[in-house]
């Protein structure tokens, strides 16, 4: 069994957002996997599906970004998931907008939902999926919690589909495989 993670903060304020870029992935997935997102428990929202014959469950938090690690680990304590079966999509100003990165283990980067995550689970040894927003030109919180311009809207769009894709690609074959894949991925060019 698996657990994807979108994160993202709840509320029409923060809809499309840059931060709620992991909301969007699960979107894209929902679509993709036929599911429905149309459970509510684990302070989330959250729906089912299978991938290969593997369950996965996708979540949204609704926690707001900063604890996240809340929701988590109140899931993978019920479904008694193991930690290296959670992958976390989030947003990343380190990266362009239009890449992806995908990681096995590492730091939050600053990044607070990571952050909490990484603290309620005790490690950092868990999937992740980043899918870039740019660096801010201007306050970050107010950055991170705007919309993109027209034209990264339509990029960033592109990365959630290979985002998706790329969910399918670490429970079939693994995380190495879908790092080479979508690491040199650039919906930009």
């Amino acid at each position: 069994m698996y657990l994807v993670v979108g994160l993202g903060n709840p509320g029409d304020r923060y809809d499309k957002t840059r931060h709620n870029i992991g909301f969007d992935v699960i979107d894209v997935c929902e679509k993709k996997y036929n599911f429905s997102i149309n459970r509510t428990k684990f302070k989330g929202v959250y729906g089912e599906s299978n991938i290969d014959n593997e369950k996965v469950i996708f979540l949204k938090p609704q926690t707001y970004m900063n604890l996240s690690g809340e929701s988590v680990r109140s899931i993978i304590d019920f479904y008694k998931i193991p930690v290296e079966n959670i992958i976390v999509i989030y947003d990343d100003i380190s990266l362009e907008v239009g890449r992806l990165r995908i990681k096995g283990r590492g730091s939050a980067g600053g990044h607070n939902g990571i952050k909490n995550i990484i603290a309620h689970l005790g490690t950092d040894s868990f999937p992740r999926i980043k899918v870039g927003i740019g660096q801010p030109t201007y306050d970050l919180v107010e950055f991170v919690t705007d919309r993109f311009s027209n034209e990264d809207r339509e990029t960033v769009e592109k990365c959630f589909e290979a985002a998706a894709d790329a969910v399918a690609i670490i429970i079939r074959e693994g995380i190495n495989s879908a790092m080479n894949k979508f690491n040199s991925f650039n919906a930009g060019k």
